[in-house]
């Protein structure tokens, strides 16, 4: 019963509200940013490698690896996978355009979160609480989205990731149903619990040096994957298309259609305007604002344009149909050895392992940043070891659940945060928009981009650009 009143929740939600309001929202900032996501791409990879002014303040590329830890996980295999398996080749159309749109919103979150960041005893916090506190002057609903991110990052992302890293297991012989995913689930939360126990410094440490190898890693052997069955490519494109316009099945069964599923597990993916990766951004030490919202759109563009697509195209390409049965890493699993044998599975195993690693850490970091928020202060040691078990406890669980339940759970906490975080960047665009505007006349002028509140006319009291 309870599997189907979640169910029945997030079908809802994502079957009206989210759509209308992501997709809407993603369209907005992008034509009134005239289109930055793309025109602005060279400026992306130069704010990305730009250093701390001080020398010692988190740079835009250690903010830039701990948003994409989070974003780059087990999403990119098993909800890619899930997607095509019930809702079909067409959804990974869809996954792109809620990226290459929703590049705009991830754009227009993250400046904000630089414009409202506060000073703290470590360096600035921020994020979708805190412009919500002081542009809204709305306590109360900061602290409503704070209680759903931790819900989101917590729990639910954390539940799904522990699931998702044991199920790839599930093809070994060694594994049993009733004990080995509650033994992987309690090794998973021990290694994660000693990491969290070293602080939020070696989460940034770790995560800085893990995603961008494992990232290029992945890539390589999704390439070699696509150049092995090179010839399929043609009908590949042309099934995707035809799927995600089939518009007589879409409507027809909506809740199960290409279009449901792309949308769900691209937001899950790359979780543009969720208000999630904005309390990374606000850790980095920047000259600009805009500076770190054109580095969190490139970390969109990671995600789903490569992360994603190189999973979508390793699957495709294979010739191994997706079915329900296959639903998750056995879709993967299954397509690699097509090609690769023995060693297929094996690489996406090794793959799982690091992205729910990665992914862990990253959203833990997210939950430090909201009980500073609620705190007001830097957590007692007490405190955070109570709360480090508390989640470590959370991954244990996690790896013993129901699939269905647990992306569901993790689907509704999501648009929760996506419900309250939209319509506030969407009432806040105006200063984003002067913010570019700045940027732009800047660049235009040869100068390197620097900020001040009073430039874009912000008539709120903020700790920094003054």
């Amino acid at each position: 019963m309870i599997d189907s009143i979640v169910a029945a929740i997030s079908d809802a939600l994502y079957s009206y509200v989210l759509i209308i309001l992501l997709v809407a929202g993603g369209l907005y900032f992008t034509v009134r940013s005239k289109f930055a996501q793309f025109r602005l791409f060279k400026e992306q990879i130069r704010a990305v490698t730009e250093k701390p002014a001080d020398g010692k303040g988190v740079s835009s590329f250690q903010a830039l690896m701990v948003s994409t830890a989070s974003r780059v996980g087990t999403g990119n295999i098993v909800g890619v996978s899930t997607a095509l398996c019930l809702g079909g080749f067409g959804s990974v159309f869809w996954m792109w355009l809620i990226a290459l749109i929703g590049g705009a919103s991830a754009l227009a979150e993250s400046t904000l979160a630089q414009i409202y960041k506060k000073k703290t005893p470590d360096g600035c916090s921020g994020g979708p609480a805190y412009y919500i506190e002081a542009a809204l002057k709305s306590r109360p609903l900061a602290l409503v989205f704070t209680g759903f991110l931790i819900a989101t990052f917590g729990f639910g992302f954390n539940m799904l990731a522990s699931y998702n890293l044991q199920s790839t297991f599930s093809g070994y012989s060694f594994y049993d149903k009733k004990t080995s995913p509650w033994i992987i689930g309690f090794i998973l939360a021990a290694i994660v619990c000693y990491c969290l126990m070293g602080g939020g410094k070696r989460v940034i440490k770790v995560t800085s040096l893990m995603v961008p190898v494992m990232g290029v890693v992945y890539i390589i052997v999704a390439l070699i994957m696509v150049a092995i069955n090179i010839k399929a490519l043609p009908g590949i494109f042309e099934r995707i298309f035809a799927d995600a316009f089939d518009f007589k099945a879409v409507f027809g069964g909506f809740t199960g259609s290409c279009v449901m599923y792309g949308i769900k597990r691209g937001l899950f993916s790359n979780e543009a305007g969720v208000g999630s990766a904005p309390n990374a951004s606000a850790s980095a030490e920047v000259r600009h604002p805009v500076k770190q919202g054109l580095v969190q759109v490139l970390s969109v563009f990671l995600d789903t344009v490569l992360i994603c697509s190189a999973t979508a195209f390793m699957c495709m390409c294979s010739g191994v149909e997706p079915t329900k049965e296959l639903s998750g890493a056995p879709y993967v699993q299954a397509a690699l050895a097509s090609a690769f044998g023995e060693i297929g599975p094996i690489f996406i195993t090794v793959s799982m392992i690091l992205f729910a690693f990665t992914t862990l850490l990253g959203n833990l970091y997210y939950v430090d940043q909201a009980l500073i928020y609620i705190l007001k202060k830097q957590p007692g040691k007490k405190f955070l070891a109570v709360y480090h078990i508390v989640a470590s406890l959370v991954i244990f669980v996690g790896a013993g659940l129901s699939a269905d339940l647990l992306w569901n759970i993790a689907d509704i906490t999501m648009g929760g945060m996506a419900l309250i975080n939209m319509p506030v960047i969407l009432y806040l665009g105006k200063y984003v928009f002067r913010a570019l505007k700045n940027y732009d006349e800047q660049r235009k002028s040869g100068l390197e981009p620097v900020f001040k509140a009073k430039d874009i006319d912000l008539p709120h009291e903020v700790d920094y650009w003054k």
